[in-house]
């Protein structure tokens, strides 16, 4: 079996996510989207990460295929939650070439930790290619309006926490 682990903190999971999971469930058997809890580290989390785990379940509820996906969380190397989760591969997405010096750097990293497991990188499509959570994350906090961003349930997350600050 195919098993493809698609990583990331998905925070907020957003178009191009959805996108590149989409096309994971065409290409792969099961699809795992791992949402990386950053356990209280540096980096500030507009949503905790039980949150991000079931915006991203309510997001990928339509596709084609989501029947073999499945949303988890975990800590720690990406390729040891890999091999716990049975995953051969792991999925990024590319956006552009500072993304594929990065996606080359881990990929090479992680190979060298666990090479049987596979990268496959997917390059993101036209209107989604410009789309990161970073971005959408200012967007939504400086006041703009990232609905036309992000799945539907991530767009009701985000109406809900601007009306709390």
């Amino acid at each position: 079996m195919k098993i493809a682990l698609y990583p990331g903190s998905f925070d907020p999971f957003h178009l191009g996510h959805l996108d590149i999971t989409r096309r994971s469930l065409a290409l792969f058997d099961r699809v795992i989207i791992g949402v990386y809890d950053h356990g209280g580290g540096s980096r500030s989390l507009l949503f905790p990460t039980a949150q991000r785990v079931d915006l991203a379940r309510q997001s990928i509820v339509d596709l084609p295929g989501c029947e073999r996906a499945e949303v988890m969380s975990y800590t720690g190397l990406t390729v040891n939650f890999a091999r716990e989760a049975g995953a051969n591969i792991i999925v990024r997405g590319l956006r552009n070439s500072v993304d594929f010096d990065f996606e080359l750097q881990m990929g090479q990293t992680n190979h060298w930790l666990a090479d049987e497991i596979e990268l496959v990188c997917l390059f993101a499509n036209a209107p989604n290619h410009f789309f990161s959570a970073t971005l959408v994350r200012q967007v939504a906090t400086l006041g703009g309006d990232a609905t036309n961003m992000v799945p539907p349930p991530v767009a009701e997350a985000l109406r809900e926490l601007k009306k709390k600050v």
